[in-house]
């Protein structure tokens, strides 16, 4: 026999279809909400977060350009005095008191240690030593036709270096070092002892010996730093540039940037920032060696690791500015454009929670906490609201659909069915047999012992018959105590069986229904098939059904009758 190939048939209640659950929509909405409003709020951190950081670096421009200013104006000197120089070299001036200090000098030189020009106050004097010292040692030169005119040009240099020794500027002091063996300096050698040990101390610094052409090719500035705390002078950071005429090095023009003063400009630079904006400002060299910090002790926790320091020093190589955040510090640098070095500005955790845009991030990371517990709260409601709207829903669509007695279909829930199925085994050519029962004297038991047992009896019988049927069958409740049952693929002959081992179930089964009480019901059954009408029609079967189960009734009851000639027990 072929089988029924049924689509979306309803069956009994453990069958019954499932309907569309929403709590998962209400819970995919939710998340999307969360999901949306973090990463927005995540979004205005980054935004937030770019701005601080073009926040930190415009305060650091601010300071770096301060001090890159006041080293431009020393190194615009230190040029300008380069090229007097070397116009006094070109065009040295012809006057008595010069061709004076020229005599001094010759009359000199073979001096351990010697003074030109002590007398006049407009210049400063020329500090020398021997020609055996110049002779013994390979960096020195004295033996040159331009000797008088580069003395002339030291001398004039000297009126110079006097007039901008006073100007409230941070280079402090300058020095000319010749290699014909002698300097001027605006810092006075009281001592004449001092000569020799101050002109070697100067021959022997880097700001000297790094200015030969091997060195400097450029012949440009270069940066050097002197750093000794313990010194009286202080430590000091020095620009120096190389003498240079018609293809000779005659010496280096120098000057020196007192770190202290640097500093000072650094905080005073600060003054007019809020204090929680202020930070703290680090000078580097150009071997990041710290020069100078704007906190007079630098905390440890503001002090660079290893590992810290390789990862600025590869930032720094890459770009001439640039802030990176370092654990609880964001540190923001930028390269000063008139001093070989690197000016950077550490902001701590604690300065910037106190800050606006610390202020800021706070607010809004108290804001997305509130809205987030608000959407949890919301969703629990409206989850729960929900949840019980659909449980309703499915209760009322149950209640609809089935008896809730015997928990079979209903009258117009089991007609509804049966027109579907009627049109599945029409169009399949399938047999579709319809089985209708009835309760024997069911009106005795209600008199008897009341309706609370023709109620158990009902539910009682209504789960023998669901017990008993196929999965693709329907029973359902028509009446009082009457049932009807489809069963679509089933001849008349399969049906009569099945309505045979349901009356067999019914009749052999004791019901209690008090508590000493028990009782035996039966069943007359009445049995049809739509090929043996050649009628598919749900009603013509069922009429007909029924009507052999009026004849089972009459014939003697408990007993089933698929024909209308004979009754079948």
């Amino acid at each position: 026999m072929r089988q029924l190939n049924v689509v979306n048939v309803p069956g009994q209640h453990k069958n019954a279809k499932r309907y569309f659950d929403p709590t998962w929509v209400v819970n995919l909405c939710f998340v999307i909400v969360m999901v949306f409003s973090t990463m927005l709020t995540w979004r205005e951190v980054i935004v937030l977060e770019g701005a601080y950081g073009a926040s930190q670096r415009s305060a650091l421009a601010n300071v770096s350009n301060a001090l890159d200013m006041q080293m431009q104006v020393g190194i615009d000197r230190l040029l300008f005095f380069r090229h007097t120089m070397q116009a006094a070299l070109q065009t040295p001036l012809d006057l008595n008191i010069l061709r004076k200090r020229h005599d001094e000098f010759d009359s000199k030189r073979a001096l351990p240690q010697w003074r030109v020009g002590v007398d006049n106050p407009r210049t400063l004097p020329v500090y020398g030593v021997s020609d055996y010292f110049v002779n013994q040692t390979d960096l020195l030169n004295r033996d040159n036709d331009a000797l008088h005119n580069e003395l002339t040009a030291a001398i004039e240099l000297g009126y110079l270096f006097r007039l901008s020794s006073h100007a409230l500027l941070a280079p402090r002091k300058s020095w000319y070092v010749s290699r014909a063996g002698f300097f001027i300096s605006t810092e006075a050698v009281n001592n004449e002892q001092d000569i020799v040990p101050t002109y070697y101390h100067l021959l022997m610094h880097p700001w000297f010996s790094g200015q030969q052409l091997h060195e400097n090719h450029g012949r440009g500035v270069r940066w050097f730093t002197d750093l000794a705390p313990k010194s009286p002078n202080g430590s000091n950071v020095v620009a120096s540039v190389p003498l240079d005429y018609n293809g000779y090095w005659f010496g280096v023009v120098m000057m020196s940037f007192p770190v202290d003063a640097i500093t000072q400009l650094l905080i005073g630079t600060q003054q007019g920032v809020q204090e929680r904006e202020r930070g703290e400002y680090q000078l580097y060299d150009t071997n990041f060696k710290l020069l100078t910090s704007t906190l007079s002790t630098s905390a440890a926790d503001r002090t660079f690791n290893r590992k810290e320091r390789a990862l600025l020093e590869a930032d720094m190589a890459r770009d001439t500015i640039g802030g990176m955040r370092l654990g609880s510090r964001y540190v923001s640098w930028q390269k000063l454009k008139h001093f070989g070095g690197v000016l950077l500005r550490i902001h701590t955790l604690r300065e910037g929670i106190i800050g606006d845009f610390g202020r800021i991030t706070i607010a809004m990371f108290i804001l997305w906490l509130l809205f987030m517990a608000m959407l949890l709260v919301a969703w629990g409601v409206i989850r729960r609201m929900v949840k019980n709207m659909y449980a309703m829903q499915r209760t009322l669509q149950w209640q609809a659909w089935y008896d809730p007695l015997t928990r079979l279909c209903n009258r117009g829930a089991l007609f509804e069915r049966a027109k579907t199925i009627s049109k599945l085994t029409r169009s399949q050519k399938l047999p579709f047999a319809v089985i209708q029962l009835d309760l024997d004297h069911f009106k005795n038991v209600n008199d008897r012992f009341g309706h609370q047992a023709g109620d158990l009896v009902l539910s009682h019988t209504a789960g023998l018959i669901s017990s008993t049927i196929r999965d693709q069958d329907v029973a359902g409740r028509v009446g009082g105590e009457e049932f009807c049952i489809l069963l679509p693929g089933s001849t008349l002959l399969q049906a009569t069986q099945i309505a045979e081992r349901i009356r067999q179930r019914i009749g052999s089964k004791e019901m209690l229904i008090h508590k000493h009480t028990t009782i035996r019901i039966s069943a007359s059954f009445g049995v049809c098939d739509a090929l043996e009408e050649g009628n598919y029609d749900f009603e013509y079967l069922q009429s007909v059904a029924d009507r052999r189960l009026y004849r089972a009734k009459n014939n003697g009851r408990n007993q089933v009758c698929s024909s209308d000639e004979t009754p079948n027990t």
